[in-house]
């Protein structure tokens, strides 16, 4: 029996997110160091499992040129050695990638040739690609390298529940997340890289709370991949973290520990009853919020 196949007997869905440091511009070693984390994971037993946003080239570009180097396409073969990696389990693997358009690179390779670039997260399982979101909310320089996505954030059936599939800055869009809800998502898992800021003493950094507030409004898991190391003097919040359907952080990265292990039980997010009389998303006014507020 696959470590997978235990947990969907159970009902417990194990999620593993590693907290890597990416070197920029480095793409193979960056391959590797993704390949790496699959690889524990899977030995963890992982079900699912997250890595952050632009895993694969890292973050601070200086150039276009430089993000333009570590582009790739869903057809890279490092896509297939997830795929492989994958084989006879039903882990599936979310990452976030610099992916380019296919163009002039082509022959295969999985390396790209044209103008445009993305932001983009990967789902990967044994049987392939899934699907690839490209991040529609691009966060300040991000909008000198990349051409924000165009299309709905994805919900992807899965052997462990439907999981929705956001990018950093996306998730602080509060219809984001609840698109993912009306569309079923069980979990919503986010690569990020969140920049380090001032936190007044005593709080949260402010990107967690905001998760927090999503997951509790839509009343789902959100898993949040955030980033590690310092990249050209930019530091990073380190926040990666885990929050249940009610709102509440029940697993965050702390000291020199870089990995999350949790398990969830992603069918709870199916219940949107809040008491006998209200149901989270029932309850919710659609023939209100179509009108103009009226300015007095």
């Amino acid at each position: 029996m696959t470590a997978s196949s235990a947990a969907g007997q159970t009902g417990v869905t194990r999620v593993v997110c590693e907290q890597l440091a990416p070197r920029v511009g480095d793409l193979a070693h960056n391959k590797e160091l993704a390949r790496d984390a699959v690889r524990r994971a899977l030995a963890d037993r992982a079900d699912v499992v997250v890595l952050p946003e632009l895993t694969t080239s890292g973050y601070v570009f200086a150039s276009s040129e430089e993000a333009r180097h570590t582009a790739i396409t869903a057809t890279d073969p490092f896509f297939d050695d997830l795929t492989a990696m994958l084989s006879g389990t039903d882990t599936v693997v979310v990452l976030g990638f610099c992916e380019g358009e296919s163009g002039d690179g082509g022959g295969g390779t999985g390396r790209t040739g044209g103008d445009m670039l993305y932001n983009s997260a990967a789902v990967v399982d044994a049987s392939g690609v899934r699907t690839v979101y490209r991040k529609t909310h691009l966060w300040d320089r991000e909008t000198l390298f990349f051409t924000p996505g165009d299309q709905a954030p994805p919900v992807v059936t899965t052997a462990h529940g439907r999981i929705g599939v956001l990018i950093c800055y996306d998730l602080e869009f509060p219809e984001m997340p609840r698109r993912l809800a009306l569309a079923g998502a069980d979990l919503i898992v986010v690569p990020t890289n969140w920049p380090l800021t001032d936190v007044p003493a005593g709080e949260r950094p402010a990107e967690i709370t905001q998760a927090q507030a999503a997951a509790r409004a839509n009343g789902l898991y959100i898993v949040c991949a955030d980033r590690g190391g310092t990249e050209r003097g930019q530091e990073w919040t380190r926040g990666t973290a885990v929050i249940n359907q009610y709102g509440w952080l029940t697993a965050a990265v702390t000291g020199p520990e870089q990995r999350i292990v949790s398990d969830l039980f992603l069918h709870l997010s199916r219940e949107k009853a809040l008491s006998p009389h209200n149901d989270l998303l029932g309850d919710r006014r659609s023939d209100i919020y179509v009108q103009e507020s009226p300015v007095l």
